[in-house]
């Protein structure tokens, strides 16, 4: 059993990668659509930043997702490593589609499929569910709002300045505006799996109370604090995931919602992470996909409605609608087959 846990560990931080690496697009696609950064020197700088979340952010959204969503009582490690199957598998089928889905929402899917699965709906605790389902429908809307409201101020501020001078100036704002969206990024999404792992370690603590070899670390009493190489696994795995980028979906972000220009990229940058950080600071695990794609539109529509391409955005908002009930059966189906191979 303490292999299959250490396992699921593992799974946790592959999960993570393929976040990062699906995500990717969250945090490079602007600024590559706007040719301030190559594609390389945009995630290596990205993932940089991914990492750096680590020493400026707490852990509030680890909290929500390790003990505030499911009850912990009815979590297995069946469960867990269901839940992480079902997230993987739903972003692999929309990276192949160049859809940029929710990760969190596609982890949070399946994690709630398969505990439903296991338990039935009493295992999901509906109080720890209803900011993040809020937040499903607002992170778009507060992305698309504050990406408008920001590039309409700067259109105001700039204009009597030649249009010259502006790219100029706006090139290197944006690089700042693409790290600070990159840490809010790693800041919300690590700190998901970081709760996966949390509920699962605290769900098997029977397994290593007492423990005298390295296992030891393993113990986990409770879900109110976050072990330091838990936060430093997950921070490092979704960086090293971002550092390899998800090319199809930076090619429906950068280029395919709407044109973008260096001052354009910057607002959406600047609006999505705004809103993500105040997010996390309340613990709210939010969708970074939802936010930028909506702070994208938001900038794209202020030239006019028809700047942005709408088939396309239609496209992603029903991968959004999808997300959560395909990754639960994902998840669900993934549960049933691991209690019948690992009773």
């Amino acid at each position: 059993m303490v292999t299959y846990v250490v396992a699921i560990v593992l799974v946790a931080f592959i999960f993570d990668f393929i976040n990062g690496f699906h995500d990717s697009a969250n945090s490079i696609a602007t600024v590559v659509g706007t040719r301030v950064l190559s594609p390389l020197s945009a995630v290596v700088w990205a993932a940089f930043f991914n990492f750096v979340a680590a020493f400026t952010v707490g852990t509030a959204v680890a909290k929500t997702v390790g003990k505030g969503m499911i009850d912990v009582n009815v979590v297995t490690p069946n469960v867990i490593l269901a839940g992480l199957l079902g997230a993987i598998i739903w972003n692999l089928i929309t990276w192949w589609y160049g859809l940029p889905s929710s990760s969190s929402h596609a982890l949070l899917g399946g994690y709630a499929g398969a505990a439903v699965a296991k338990a039935g709906f009493g295992a999901v605790i509906l109080s720890g569910w209803t900011k993040t389902i809020i937040f499903i429908f607002l992170s778009p809307i507060v992305g698309m709002a504050a990406g408008f409201l920001l590039m309409t101020l700067i259109y105001w501020a700039f204009r009597r300045v030649s249009p010259r001078r502006v790219d100029t100036l706006f090139r290197r704002l944006q690089l700042l505006s693409a790290a600070l969206f990159s840490l809010s990024h790693g800041a919300n999404d690590a700190q998901k799996t970081m709760g996966i792992i949390v509920g699962l370690l605290v769900s098997s603590q029977a397994i290593f109370a007492g423990a005298t070899d390295w296992t030891r670390h393993l113990y986990l009493p409770s879900g109110d604090s976050v072990p330091l190489w838990i936060e430093m696994g997950a921070y490092t795995a979704i960086a090293l995931g971002t550092l390899f980028g998800g090319w199809r979906i930076v090619h429906t972000m950068g280029s395919r919602i709407t044109k973008l220009r260096p001052v354009g990229g910057c607002a959406a940058e600047t609006a999505g992470a705004f809103a993500i950080l105040l997010a996390t600071n309340f613990g709210i695990p939010v969708s970074t996909t939802h936010t930028i794609t909506g702070a994208i539109v938001g900038v794209g529509a202020t030239t006019r409605l028809s700047a942005v391409r709408w088939g396309v955005a239609g496209r992603i908002v029903w991968a959004w609608i999808l997300t959560i009930p395909a990754a639960s059966s994902i998840g669900a189906l993934c549960v049933w087959l691991l209690e019948r191979a690992v009773p």
